[in-house]
């Protein structure tokens, strides 16, 4: 299947689409009231016709009335599955639509996820508003969503990406399938707490395994039918029939209280077991050819691994709950003993399935997160995915640019860095788009860690651990100053760099809580130090001086910078990397602008 109209014209034709569905299936749900009534009205006009003289006749009109009355209740209940798919279908289209537009700032934003402390999550805008997370995230289920996060955190290791990188790319055009993973994953959204009930029930021992409960339903069950048959042929009276099925019901009654954890341990998860069933079963029926998407299908098609375990206990589960109608419950379980035929059937569950279970979360989280990748390879069809680096290190990008910048205002730089010991300095005038810069080039890192496409023409990058100082504020709480906050995050980095660990580090304006002379001494001494260290780092800084380091480290140092154009009292910014260092800077003008008097 081959993309030939945008993302936006996609979407804009799904949402036509589904909704005249929706409307088509609103009118039939109306039809189906009316009839409903009709039937309803008809059932009672038989009761208390006296037209009808022959009660047979009247009483067969009746039940037949029922039955078709049954069957219609059956397709309104179809049809209103129908329209809620429907109605999701239009929620996911519009939203992609907004999220295009940039309008996705309402989205779940994953703070839950984000670290105390991370090395580099916070400068970045990892989570929260106006997040990475927030545009990215297509999972529905806890474990995805969590999957997700964590990949985003620590990245992932050279297999992994380039497994995810086939699959994206081949789920990329496949949207319908994509949106309809989504959408049942939406309907009842798969929790840990369901996940952690499985893997509770598994882990206890399983009840009723002596021999003669597998035989007790059988006898019990004849013994009942038994006295059921002798009352209904007045072989025993009314008082020693209801003494006897009062006796059973007691004897019914104790067999329950044996399995009652049992039922406990898995009351209330059919609905998102349901979820997992049917998500399970797209993947089963997806025609693919990557290796990681082909290795999942094997794994649900075998034996005793697919989705027809999940159906199996689904249907256990569906019996095991006519407990809770409780003239139903007592019909069953005081004639045929009901919880004990269900627990052995859940006990023969578990001894086919146990191993299964932890293997259909763990592919449903990994499915959802390739979803996630997949249509951000479908919405942005001009970003590419990376190559990776044979060697350490290299990090290479053409017209890089930041995710989240709207491509009509987002400037796109070149940048490249190779091999260990390289520390570039990027000098530039206030608000020239330093920052910006190195943020651009750690998200697009991060989201090639993970096997994501990213926002560039090309780019290779060499797996590695991102560490960054960009964005350091204090903590009243820990009584610490934001200057003693930036020497904490650059303790984490030099020990790592003292490990001689393959770090990639960006540092922004660092030992900026310092008079100038300090801040000056410190930043050369640590540049040095990550130059005798062999790490490789990009250092963003006002200091011209600094600079001046490539004199006496011609092959360790390279200077790139961002300018401003000053036309009167006008300054004009183009955003783009240039080699060499800065010469043009900004400060005296802004203050000017703003009333001090230079």
């Amino acid at each position: 299947m081959q993309q030939q109209t945008t993302p936006q014209e996609t979407y804009k034709q799904q949402v036509t689409f589904h909704s005249h569905l929706l409307q088509k299936l609103k009118r039939k749900r109306s039809n189906i009231g009316w009839l409903r009534l009709v039937i309803v009205l008809a059932i009672l006009l038989l009761i208390y016709s006296l037209f009808f003289k022959n009660l047979v006749i009247t009483w067969l009109l009746v039940a037949v009335g029922i039955a078709v009355f049954l069957y219609v209740i059956s397709i309104d209940a179809d049809n209103n599955d129908k329209i809620a798919d429907v109605e999701r279908m239009l929620f996911i289209n519009n939203e992609e639509l907004s999220i295009l537009s940039g309008n996705y700032h309402n989205r779940e934003d994953g703070l839950s996820f984000l670290p105390h402390e991370h090395p580099y999550a916070g400068d970045i805008d990892l989570f929260g508003t106006a997040s990475i997370y927030q545009y990215v995230n297509r999972c529905t289920s806890e474990q995805s969503k969590k999957m997700l996060a964590a990949v985003l955190l620590e990245g992932s290791e050279r297999p992994a990406i380039i497994d995810r990188q086939a699959a994206a790319k081949n789920l990329s055009a496949d949207w319908h399938w994509r949106q309809k993973l989504q959408s049942t994953g939406m309907a009842n959204p798969l929790t840990f707490a369901t996940e952690e009930k499985m893997k509770f029930w598994l882990s206890v021992p399983k009840p009723l395994q002596q021999p003669f409960w597998k035989i007790l339903p059988v006898i019990f069950t004849t013994i009942t039918l038994a006295t059921l048959g002798a009352y209904l042929f007045d072989w025993i009276g009314s008082s020693a029939f209801w003494l006897l099925v009062f006796a059973y019901f007691l004897f019914a009654k104790y067999t329950s209280s044996k399995v009652l954890q049992t039922y406990t341990a898995l009351s209330k998860i059919e609905g998102e077991l349901n979820t997992l069933h049917k998500q399970l079963l797209l993947v089963e029926r997806l025609a693919s050819s990557s290796p990681l998407l082909d290795s999942f299908k094997k794994i649900l098609v075998s034996e005793k691994a697919g989705t027809e375990g999940i159906r199996k206990l689904k249907e256990i589960l569906k019996r095991f709950d006519f407990r809770l109608n409780l003239l139903v419950f007592f019909i069953l379980n005081t004639f045929f003993l009901w919880d004990v035929r269900q627990t052995l059937s859940l006990n023969k569950w578990k001894e086919k399935f146990e191993a299964s279970v932890p293997e259909w979360f763990k592919i449903l989280a990994e499915i959802e997160l390739i979803n996630t990748l997949a249509t951000l390879t479908f919405n942005h069809p001009d970003w590419s995915f990376p190559v990776i680096a044979d060697q350490h290190f290299t990090l290479k990008g053409e017209q890089i640019g930041h995710p989240l910048i709207n491509e009509k205002k987002r400037v796109d730089n070149s940048f490249a860095i190779e091999g260990n010991g390289k520390v570039a300095i990027i000098t530039g005038s206030n608000m020239a788009g330093k920052s910006t810069f190195l943020r651009s080039v750690a998200v697009n890192l991060v989201l090639a860690q993970i096997g994501a496409p990213v926002c560039a023409k090309a780019f290779t990058f060499s797996p590695v651990k991102l560490y960054s100082s960009m964005r350091i504020a204090d903590n009243l709480a820990e009584n610490t100053s934001t200057f003693y906050a930036e020497l904490k995050k650059l303790k984490s980095i030099i020990d790592q760099v003292k490990q001689h660990k393959q770090i990639f580090i960006l540092l922004d304006e660092i030992l900026r809580g310092t008079n100038s002379l300090d801040r000056h001494t410190g930043s050369e001494a640590l540049i040095r130090q990550l130059i005798r260290e062999q790490a490789v780092a990009v250092i963003a800084t006002h200091d011209i001086e600094l600079a001046n380091l490539y004199k006496a480290n011609e092959d360790a140092v390279s200077n790139y910078h961002f300018d401003v154009q000053v036309e009167g009292e006008e300054l004009y910014f183009d955003y783009k990397l240039k080699k060499g260092i800065c010469q043009s800077m900004n400060a005296s003008l802004l203050m000017k602008k703003i009333g001090i008097e230079m």
